[in-house]
């Protein structure tokens, strides 16, 4: 199955939906980051992240 990025939060998943509600979901992304703990990542406090997972650093 093709990895999606979410257009909103950008959590990659290989699933329709992503877990934050959206269904507004792209395969047209670029580069990922694997965020584990959310509040001593200084990537999440730039990509307003506080869950850990993998996400796109570009959605197209």
């Amino acid at each position: 199955m093709i990895e999606k990025a979410c257009r909103e939060c950008h959590r990659i998943t290989k699933g329709p939906a992503c877990s934050c509600g959206s269904t507004s979901m792209s395969t047209d992304w670029v580069g990922y980051v694997i965020i584990i703990d959310p509040q001593r990542s200084e990537a999440a406090k730039r990509m307003n992240i506080s869950q850990p997972g993998k996400y796109a650093l570009k959605v197209r």
